[in-house]
């Protein structure tokens, strides 16, 4: 049975949600995996800006609306537990990403450690960086339960002295949750740059950036958190700051031209942002992020959580199904593979009955899938606002398409 009762969540709450979000009034939507429903608020508020920027003009709605942009870092700060000069808008969590890894002057023969798990556009980064500058890339060891081994972690640190560390939170295609606390704690000892990829947890769970203890945090928006597509941060620490790292690429957001060949960098995060912003989508992102705070990061975590593992109970049910999630502790994301049927033409079934569902193939998790034998995944990904109801008929649907 699905508990709920430890979360504190009343059905008057859970019913504030659904009438906040007005798709649950027609879908199903249990790709929160890839882009969730917003809630009213976020639409409003890009709604909003974009109507007074044609009626007033782009410049002077910025600085008249100046409070309200800079509650994006306020806001996204308070998320994080750290200062809003950490945080810089990014137009994707890849765009974040990459423009932290540029802050890093790799030279050959220098190490990146990483897992099987990490997500699938980190990987390319990284394998084009060993293909230019000849370094290496390393991947510890799996844990038989699933996800990576810290111990392998602190062997390879020690033998290796890798420049950077690189760990992504969730996997994409799975519902992992790995020991990104742990990690940071070898880092901060051996002075190892720590990046960590928040995209599938940044609005599923809280995010204490002085906990994990990492330098860098990206994340997109349109995933749990909620947000508009085209948004997304990256979390900078004042080590990184302190020490003058910056992406290789910057305009005179993150420099300033104070001599004929001189260029200052400003001493926030602001180096690692483009000067040009989609001002909408920062107001949206900021009414999502305190949307969220409202809720309860707590809150959604344990209900997400509750909703994703009474899924996995239902599907195991099912004789053709194969509940792919490995690990000691699991979120909100739930992957299957059912035997003799095509992934997508299942994903077009459940569309059929307003179901949202998104697949995951092996080519985003070639590593993972390989050591499952599978080659696709159907993803069903919850989220609080998702009910008990709506999973019944999600897996009454999938034995209906099944038994056809």
């Amino acid at each position: 049975m699905l508990d709920i009762k430890n979360t504190q969540i009343s059905p008057t709450q859970i019913q504030q949600w659904r009438f906040d979000t007005p798709g649950t009034n027609k879908y199903i939507h249990l790709n929160n995996a890839g882009a969730s429903l917003p809630p009213q608020s976020v639409v409003t508020a890009m709604q909003q800006y974009i109507a007074e920027e044609a009626t007033r003009g782009g410049y002077e709605t910025a600085e008249i609306r100046a409070d309200l942009l800079n509650r994006f870092y306020t806001n996204m700060a308070s998320m994080l537990n750290c200062q809003a000069r950490n945080i810089a808008a990014c137009s994707s969590a890849t765009d974040g990403f990459c423009k932290a890894i540029q802050a890093i002057d790799f030279q050959e023969g220098d190490v990146i450690l990483t897992t099987d798990d990490d997500y699938v556009s980190n990987q390319i980064v990284f394998l084009n960086l060993v293909k230019r500058y000849k370094i290496q890339l390393i991947r510890a060891k799996t844990k038989p339960s699933g996800g990576v081994d810290v111990d392998s972690m602190k062997k390879l640190m020690d033998q290796y002295h890798p420049k950077l560390v690189s760990v992504t939170h969730i996997p994409t295609n799975s519902g992992l949750v790995q020991d990104v606390e742990a990690i940071g704690q070898l880092c901060k000892s051996r002075e190892i740059i720590y990046i960590i990829d928040a995209c599938q947890s940044a609005g599923q769970m809280p995010l204490d950036v002085q906990k994990i203890g990492c330098d860098f945090m990206s994340a997109t928006f349109r995933k749990f958190m909620r947000g508009p597509r085209g948004m997304g941060f990256l979390y900078v620490s004042d080590r990184v700051l302190s020490n003058d790292l910056a992406p290789l690429y910057m305009d005179m957001k993150g420099a300033n031209w104070v001599a004929p060949n001189e260029v200052q960098l400003v001493d926030d995060a602001g180096r690692f942002q483009y000067w040009e912003q989609n001002y909408a989508l920062m107001a949206g992102a900021s009414a999502a992020i305190a949307y969220a705070l409202t809720v309860g990061l707590e809150n959604i975590r344990d209900r997400a959580r509750a909703l994703a593992q009474y899924t996995r109970q239902e599907l195991r049910k099912i004789d053709q199904a194969n509940v792919l999630d490995q690990g000691e502790e699991l979120g909100a994301i739930v992957t299957v593979h059912l035997e003799g049927m095509q992934a997508e033409y299942l994903k077009q079934q459940l569309s059929k009955y307003f179901v949202n569902t998104s697949v995951a193939q092996r080519s985003s998790a070639l590593i993972d899938f390989d050591k499952k034998g599978v080659n696709w995944a159907l993803r069903l990904s919850p989220h609080y606002y998702n009910t008990k109801e709506e999973i019944d008929q999600t897996i009454y649907h999938i034995k209906k398409n099944i038994n056809q």
